[in-house]
C-alpha cells in the first residue's frame, strides 16, 4: 500500500506497525544464541585479528576467554578477555570451537588436544611443520566428525570467491597457467623471526596463494622448488615454486625483499576460454577476460571493482558459525588440506 496511503490511515499504520515489531520481536526470539568459542594463543601474527573478528559477530560467537600463560601478551588488543587455562576451556562442555593461534612449532599438537576434547578448530595457516603431524589430526577430525577451518583468508575475498565459481562454471575453459606472488618488505626482526622456520616465506606467507591454485587445480603432480637468497642471514627470503599439472604450470614467488610487495600481491588465471587477474589479492580490484557472456558479465575484457569487506576474517567466522551448526559442510576437506600443506611444503623445498 502507498505511503500516501498509509498516511492517512493512521489506525492502519499503528496496526501495521504493532504486527511489524511482534514479527520481528518473535524472530529475535527464534534466533538460536550464540556459539560459545575460545582461543588458545596470541603468537600467531593473526591472533589479535581473528579475536576481533570473533568478538564482532555477536549474533554468532561468544568469546569465553583466551589462554595465553604469558600474561604480558594478553595485554593490548586482548585486554579484557578472560584468561582461562586450556583444561578449562577445553574442559568446558558448552565451548563449541577453539581457534588455535600459537606459535607454528605447538598448533597442530594444541589443535589435536582440542579435537580430542570435542572441539571443532579454526587453524591458522599453514598448520604444522611436519607434514605426519599434520596429516594425523585432520584425518582425527575427519573421523571424529569435527571441523578444522584452515586460517586462509584469500578463500573467504570476493575476488577469489568469483574466481573459484568461475572456474567451476566452465567460464574460463581447461586452465592452463596460473601465476601468482605474495610478497613483503621483511624488517630485521620478522627476518629473525621467520629464519627459524623451516622453508622460509613461502611456507609461511605463500601458502596463501598455493591454496588457492589447490582449491582450482588440485594436488599438483610434481613441484619444483627454488630459493635465491638476497639477504646473507640464513633466511629464505626469495622464492619461486613452479607446481606442474597435466594440462598447467602454476608459478609461485615469495618475496620478502620487495618494498612494493604489498601493490604486487597477485593472482592470475588463463585458460582456453577467458582469464582473470586479481592484483592486489585482497584488493577486490579484478580483470576478467571471458571469451562468451556470463550472468552480467559480458564478452570480452571488463574491469571490476568489488567491495571488499573491511575486517578481512569475518567471512571465516560467519561460515564456521554455519558449519558448527550443520546448516553446510565446510567446502574444503581433510584431502584438501592434507593435499595443501604436502604442497607448500614441496614449493619451500623442504617436504620429507
Amino acid at each position: 500500500m502507498p505511503d500516501r496511503v498509509l498516511s492517512r490511515r493512521s489506525a492502519v499504520r499503528l496496526s501495521a506497525t504493532a504486527l511489524l515489531a511482534g514479527s520481528v520481536f518473535r524472530a529475535q526470539s527464534s534466533s538460536p544464541p550464540p556459539l560459545r568459542i575460545g582461543q588458545i594463543g596470541t603468537a600467531h601474527p593473526h591472533a589479535s585479528g581473528k579475536l576481533a573478528s570473533v568478538r564482532a559477530l555477536p549474533a554468532l560467537w561468544e568469546m569465553v576467554g583466551l589462554v595465553e600463560p604469558d600474561a604480558a601478551r594478553r595485554s593490548g588488543p586482548f585486554d579484557g578477555i578472560p584468561a582461562l587455562t586450556e583444561d578449562r576451556l577445553l574442559g568446558d562442555p558448552s565451548v563449541r570451537a577453539v581457534t588455535v593461534e600459537t606459535t607454528l612449532t605447538d598448533s597442530c599438537s594444541t589443535a589435536a588436544r582440542c579435537l580430542r576434547a570435542g572441539k571443532h578448530v579454526h587453524l591458522d595457516k599453514p598448520g604444522a611443520i611436519d607434514h605426519h603431524e599434520f596429516r594425523t589430526m585432520r584425518l582425527d577430525a575427519e573421523s571424529r566428525g569435527l571441523t578444522v577451518q584452515m586460517g586462509y583468508m584469500l578463500r573467504y575475498n570476493p575476488a577469489f570467491e568469483l574466481l573459484f565459481r568461475a572456474v567451476r562454471e566452465g567460464w574460463l575453459g581447461e586452465i592452463t597457467e596460473i601465476d601468482a606472488a605474495m610478497g613483503k618488505l621483511a624488517p630485521a626482526a620478522k627476518r629473525t623471526e621467520l629464519r627459524e622456520i623451516p622453508g622460509g616465506g613461502m611456507f609461511e606467507l605463500g601458502c596463501h596463494i598455493i591454496d588457492a591454485v589447490v582449491t582450482i587445480l588440485g594436488k599438483p603432480s610434481s613441484v619444483q622448488a627454488f630459493s635465491t637468497p638476497v639477504g646473507t642471514d640464513g633466511f629464505q627470503d626469495n622464492q619461486l615454486a613452479v607446481l606442474v599439472y597435466p594440462k598447467a604450470t602454476a608459478t609461485i614467488r615469495c618475496n620478502h625483499t620487495d618494498p612494493f610487495g604489498g601493490p604486487r600481491r597477485r593472482f592470475s588465471i588463463g585458460g582456453t576460454l577467458g582469464a582473470m587477474e586479481i592484483v592486489p589479492l585482497e584488493s577486490g580490484l579484478v580483470t576478467l577476460s571471458i571469451s562468451s557472456p556470463h550472468e552480467t558479465f559480458v564478452k570480452g575484457t571488463q574491469k571490476l571493482e568489488l567491495k571488499v569487506p573491511t575486517d578481512r576474517y569475518v567471512g571465516e567466522f560467519t561460515d564456521l558459525a554455519a558449519v558448527v551448526r550443520g546448516d553446510k559442510p565446510l567446502a574444503w576437506n581433510a584431502a584438501h588440506d592434507i593435499a595443501v600443506h604436502e604442497t607448500v611444503l614441496r614449493a619451500a623445498g623442504t617436504f620429507t
